[in-house]
């Protein structure tokens, strides 16, 4: 896959989640914007492959804050964030902050509703010669086997994108863990992650300390780094992640051995 000007291919990169919001489901992840750039920074320094930035949360429960907000929490913080000269993922699914943030040089749009929303993001996506991450959601539960509405949702959205002007090599895709699933179909999701390859493009991990692992957000890093080491040996080519380091470190243990 190629964001920005760097080709992702045959390992297992890191995507730093790097958060400008005060309600984040892990609290250590909330930051301002000013915060925003110092764990930027820090994420640089401990190996992050690529930064994502969100300035709105998409928890469950979520409140909107509106495109207004998301701009100016992402204006106080993308530039600083792109001089680190790391690729740059913006976290959107608004059209208006995607045109903001890869106007002012972003690389990349993770789209949680998968340009699902009807509002022209695959439009912009492809005018900027941007890439793209097309996560699995639905407005409603999913219901019965996990695998197939997922696979069937990402075929559909990822030929979407192309036929949008968005390049094939330029696309990942996301199953969604903790979107529109129970913690069943979750857990079903995880446990053959790789299975969602058979749709034709790489793949995104994206389970960093969620619910699905039981217990609080701050006691589920172990079980975050397990489901690391498993895509690592399965071929998944990002995992999005809170703690980069432990990450980074499990990753390189796999190649080591």
């Amino acid at each position: 896959m190629i964001i920005g000007g760097k080709r992702f291919e045959g390992r297992t990169y890191v995507m730093a989640i790097i958060n400008i919001t005060p309600d984040s489901f892990w609290k250590n992840s909330r930051s301002t914007s000013l915060g925003a750039l110092a764990a930027a920074e820090r994420a640089a320094e401990e190996g992050a492959d690529i930064l994502d930035i969100g300035a709105q949360s998409t928890r469950p429960g979520y409140e909107e804050v509106g495109e207004e907000e998301e701009i100016s929490r992402l204006g106080g913080a993308l530039g600083g964030i792109l001089r680190l000269g790391l690729p740059v993922s913006v976290d959107t699914y608004h059209a208006r902050v995607a045109e903001f943030a890869l106007s002012e040089g972003a690389h990349m749009i993770n789209d949680v509703w998968g340009l699902s929303r009807g509002n022209g993001m695959e439009k912009v996506i492809a005018s900027h010669g941007a890439s793209v991450c097309i996560m699995h959601n639905s407005p409603s539960p999913v219901t019965g086997d996990v695998f197939p509405p997922v696979e069937e949702f990402l075929k559909r959205q990822a030929a979407f994108a192309v036929g949008a002007g968005i390049p094939p090599e330029r696309i990942c895709l996301d199953g969604g863990i903790g979107f529109a699933k129970s913690r069943e179909q979750n857990i079903a999701l995880l446990n053959d992650y790789a299975r969602l390859k058979s749709v034709g493009y790489p793949l995104l991990l994206g389970c960093s300390r969620k619910s699905l692992f039981g217990g609080e957000p701050g006691e589920r890093l172990p079980q975050t780094l397990a489901a690391t080491r498993a895509a690592a040996q399965n071929g998944i080519l990002f995992v999005r992640v809170h703690d980069v380091k432990q990450n980074k470190e499990e990753i390189q243990k796999i190649y080591e051995n």
